[in-house]
């Protein structure tokens, strides 16, 4: 009977004590997991940019005197010489001979701009036709297996650019050459040894094909020299202009690959870099914040049938691509922190238990990380470690 009571009492005693160890023991740390994979990898600036046109042609008037009214509005297609508008010139104006000799020295620069613009068409023309035959050499090797597919690209890029920019020189040399028509215009009005043409108008031809883009006077009525009547311009011929901070516009290049997101269509169109500006301007963020910004014009590189209700002054979302990749191991940043004169992990072992791992981190995204060593695919890594959790420490998934 006594021995019965002591074994009784003795394991009282060891499950007392066995309640009051697993008692103090620490309770497992519930974490959040995820595992190590490879894929596709991007360093992306991410900014919001605005579409704007190349060739933007503001039409003023070369005469003071009384302008008909208008019968164009925003949007009317328009032809190269068409006839937008009529000027009835001041009297007072016409006998000036200091308007006149004015108007000579206009002339004079008209023909001098329009100079300057034949010869870069030449040139741009010269570029157009390199690009062209290094774009279908490198379609050549490529069919070959001898070049990447990125090279391919590049030169199709170029090729597309050149086209651009030599469209964009014979903008500029009908633009000087309709400059220098309406100022010859203007002067051919001046009348010699004060005879003058009664009833005679000064006519505004369209320097461009393209669209009517605004209208700042429509009513009849009294405009000075050089007031601006309206605008006119090709809407097919668009770029992305982008504000960047100055410290990201550091690491942007000219020819860098990117894409438009969020722009209204449902497939994301591609860019190129076309020029960085040297100078950067002061801006006042939504927070109040002043930044120092610059201005990175992009060229669109997509099909023009892509992109085709995109309009001037649209919204759309900017990704330069600064570094990409295929196949990279990687792992979310908030995985990551700072151990030592490096950086570490913790993975969640089979055991339940969390292992410190030292890792060497790669290129960085933002929101996930490049993983040189350290890890293998497949593991499971804890994100957002807390305070209570370290090497050995349990852990529920």
């Amino acid at each position: 009977m006594i021995k019965s009571r002591t074994i009784l009492i003795v394991l009282l005693v060891i499950i007392i004590t066995g309640t009051l160890v697993y008692g103090f023991l620490p309770s497992p740390v519930p974490v959040e997991t995820i595992i190590v994979s490879r894929g596709p990898f991007q360093v992306v600036i991410e900014e919001e940019g605005k579409t704007r046109l190349k060739d933007r042609f503001e039409i003023s008037a070369p005469v003071a005197g009384t302008l008909c009214r208008l019968d164009w509005d925003v949007g009317d297609s328009v032809q190269a010489g068409q006839k937008l508008c009529e000027i009835a010139p001041l009297k007072s104006v016409l006998l000036d001979p200091r308007s006149k000799a004015d108007a000579e020295d206009r002339v004079a620069a008209a023909e001098a701009s329009l100079r300057t613009a034949k010869a870069k068409i030449v040139a741009d023309t010269a570029s157009a036709e390199f690009a062209r035959s290094e774009y279908r050499r490198i379609k050549q090797v490529y069919d070959k297996k001898l070049v990447s597919h990125s090279e391919l690209e590049r030169a199709k890029a170029d090729n597309r650019r050149a086209d651009a920019n030599l469209e964009s020189a014979r903008y500029a040399a009908e633009t000087a050459r309709y400059s220098l028509k309406e100022v010859r215009n203007a002067l051919s009005h001046f009348a010699a040894a004060g005879n003058e043409l009664a009833g005679e108008r000064v006519i505004i031809h369209s320097p461009v094909k393209g669209q009517v883009l605004a209208v700042y006077q429509e009513s009849q009525g009294a405009v000075a020299a050089g007031q601006l009547l309206m605008e006119v311009g090709n809407p097919q011929a668009l770029e992305v202009m982008v504000e960047v901070l100055s410290a990201d516009a550091v690491r942007i290049q000219p020819g860098m690959a990117v894409e438009f997101d969020r722009w209204g269509g449902e497939q994301s169109l591609t860019g190129q870099v076309h020029v960085i500006e040297p100078v950067g301007f002061t801006k006042v963020s939504a927070l109040g914040v002043e930044e120092q910004r610059v201005r990175v014009i992009v060229d669109i590189t997509s099909a023009a049938e892509q992109w085709a209700r995109l309009g001037d002054g649209y919204r759309i979302d900017t990704k330069f691509i600064l570094w990409q990749g295929e196949d990279i191991l990687q792992i979310p940043e908030n995985a990551l922190f700072r151990h030592g004169d490096g950086w570490a992990v913790f993975v969640a072992n089979p055991n339940n238990k969390a292992e410190l791992r030292k890792v060497e981190p790669g290129k960085r995204s933002g929101l996930h990380a490049q993983v040189l060593n350290g890890l293998n695919e497949g593991e499971a890594i804890i994100t957002h470690p807390e305070e209570r959790i370290e090497d050995g420490r349990k852990i529920s998934q």
